[in-house]
């Protein structure tokens, strides 16, 4: 991937705390944990990455924060303070003032979250909303123009050669990495203080994705927006983010700088390493996880990931493992790596 420039951490008071989150979800009758303890935080400005596998808990925990959780899945402890209020305690209503201005959130099905009756511009704009101090034709009219402007402007920087075009098509008429586009417009255009993205470049093509991630960073920079993004490409978050976590069936496995993210010190991160794909290994067998991620139905007592670590003791299936802070970093490892720099 081309080289992006990506912010620094920033040393402001987090925007974001989370601490301690579980979320239970009720299938077939019975209870089990989705997410067990989780505890990040997110100053303004920052973008901090996730990885992991598929069904780890990563969109699940992302969804936890703006309270998008599907119907069988809930937030049983933990708190998530954004901007000194704790959206854990907020009715409904209240999240409906949060939500879209102050957080959005880029979905990873891009086709699903879109309405299909509504063309593509009349959604961004509905984003951006009229003034509700707004009573005489005139200025509603002139806001509605204003809004068009500012949406096609939007379309016009993620790429689009004819946005009068993409602006009056319906969802249907554009091929998933416009939808793609389309949601990011709507989450970015009302200039978030906090951005939740659930694997935003992952249905596009290489200059699309550089185009949607350069957009991204440079509101991150210019209007100090925290990014949180979640991707399974660990080259985004090693190229985007100042600080990266690992998932792994619904816990954090490792926490740290995002230079740190090639020299891990758990076990899984290392193998998620030594499964990327590069021109060394051209030819040769890429490596794999034995195994496969628990559902949660099946997740083993202690460290999730000891049935399939070659490093896993009896120690390792009694407990689940406490943290280890070695130097900028954490992991949650009896036996982390040994020979990595921190």
């Amino acid at each position: 991937m081309a080289e992006i420039k990506k912010s620094e951490t920033a040393e402001s008071a987090p925007l974001l705390t989370v601490r301690n989150l579980t979320a239970d979800v009720k299938k077939n009758g019975e209870t089990y944990n989705i997410l067990e303890n989780i505890s990040f935080t997110i100053s303004e400005g920052e973008i901090l990455g996730l990885a992991g596998e598929s069904g780890c808990g990563k969109s699940m925990t992302a969804l936890c924060i703006p309270k998008l959780l599907p119907e069988a899945v809930k937030i049983t402890d933990g708190d998530i303070i954004f901007n000194n209020r704790n959206l854990v305690t907020l009715g409904e209503n209240e999240m409906n003032s949060i939500r879209g201005g102050e957080i959005s959130f880029i979905f990873q099905d891009a086709r699903q979250a879109l309405n299909p009756l509504m063309r593509a511009g009349e959604q961004i704009t509905e984003t951006l909303g009229i003034n509700k101090n707004v009573n005489r034709i005139t200025r509603r009219k002139n806001q509605k123009t204003e809004n068009r402007k500012t949406a096609l402007e939007t379309l016009k920087s993620l790429g689009f050669d004819n946005p009068e075009k993409i602006y009056n098509a319906y969802p249907h008429q554009l091929s998933g990495g416009m939808c793609q586009r389309i949601l990011t417009a709507m989450s970015i255009i009302k200039s978030p203080k906090l951005l939740l993205a659930d694997e935003p470049s992952s249905s596009l093509d290489e200059d699309s994705q550089k185009r949607c991630l350069s957009l991204l960073l440079e509101m991150n920079r210019e209007k100090k927006t925290a990014l949180f993004i979640i991707s399974h490409d660990l080259s985004i978050i090693h190229d985007c983010c100042s600080r990266f976590l690992i998932m792994y069936a619904g816990r954090i496995a490792e926490e740290g700088p995002s230079q740190f993210i090639y020299s891990p010190l758990h076990p899984y991160t290392k193998a998620l390493v030594k499964a990327i794909p590069n021109k060394e290994k051209r030819g040769k067998n890429l490596e794999n996880i034995p195994g496969k991620t628990p559902s949660v139905e099946d997740r083993p007592p202690g460290c999730p990931f000891a049935p399939r670590c070659a490093k896993a003791q009896s120690v390792c299936s009694e407990a689940f493992p406490p943290v280890k802070e070695i130097g900028a970093r954490k992991v949650y490892c009896y036996f982390p790596e040994t020979d990595c720099s921190s």
